[in-house]
């Protein structure tokens, strides 16, 4: 069985009873906090599910979260795997190399990050959507390329359905691969690694790989603070 946390407004799990106990343990999940599985018909304190009236270490305040993010583990995660950081790079200087290789840089960085996503969450889809993506982009330009050469020729240029299509196809594989990368980073911010990421609907559909960069930056930030105040980690 698994619960869910809510803590002003912000939901965090699912966890399981153990790793309930390991955060309370360590101020990560406070007991005044509410939780609820799937079959509890209504949210109850954290001390209450767990059978316990005790109260948060001195050191709690500091682990509570941020608007955006729950705070971080102050343990490895519950399986003890070691997770790979995230790809660092920042995401203003991805920004500046997709434009000056016109967009280039940017897909290439996109099968960068689903491929680590891949390895935290082997289930994930969203590297072979990626590269499916990416291999339509690549007819796409080959069929504008085609254009661009009739014209230099003043050749009047043939327009292809299947260019049109092809078109239309990478634009909307490149979309489904995008929220697949979200749903997996959530899955994974919000349960192995339990550091509370939500990913704004409107911010991927429009900016995709960098606005995923952007949040990235953010987790590694956050795991080297965790590192700098637990050097065993």
């Amino acid at each position: 069985m698994t619960y869910q946390v809510s803590r002003n407004g912000q939901m965090y799990g699912p966890y399981t009873l153990e790793d309930l106990q390991r955060y309370v343990a360590t101020g990560n999940i406070l007991p005044t906090d509410m939780a609820k599985s799937e079959d509890m018909p209504d949210w109850l304190p954290v001390a209450q599910i767990l059978g316990t009236t005790g109260t948060p270490s001195a050191a709690a305040p500091a682990a509570m979260p941020t608007p955006a993010y729950a705070a971080p583990s102050t343990y490895p995660p519950p399986s003890g795997i070691a997770y790979p950081d995230p790809p660092n790079l920042n995401w203003g200087i991805e920004l500046l190399l997709g434009f000056l290789t016109c967009g280039f840089f940017v897909v290439v960085w996109n099968l960068v990050i689903a491929a680590w996503a891949n390895r935290i969450q082997p289930a994930s889809k969203a590297l072979m959507f990626y590269i499916a993506a990416t291999v339509l982009i690549v007819l796409n330009l080959g069929s504008s390329w085609t254009i661009f050469i009739s014209l230099s020729h003043h050749v009047h240029p043939h327009h292809s359905v299947l260019g049109n299509l092809i078109s239309i196809a990478a634009w909307v594989v490149r979309l489904i691969a995008r929220f697949t990368l979200r749903d997996t980073l959530e899955q994974h911010f919000n349960g192995p690694e339990p550091l509370g990421l939500r990913l704004n609907a409107v911010m991927t559909f429009f900016f995709g790989g960098i606005y995923f960069q952007y949040k990235l930056n953010e987790i590694n930030q956050m795991k080297q603070a965790l590192r700098y105040r637990n050097p065993g980690l």
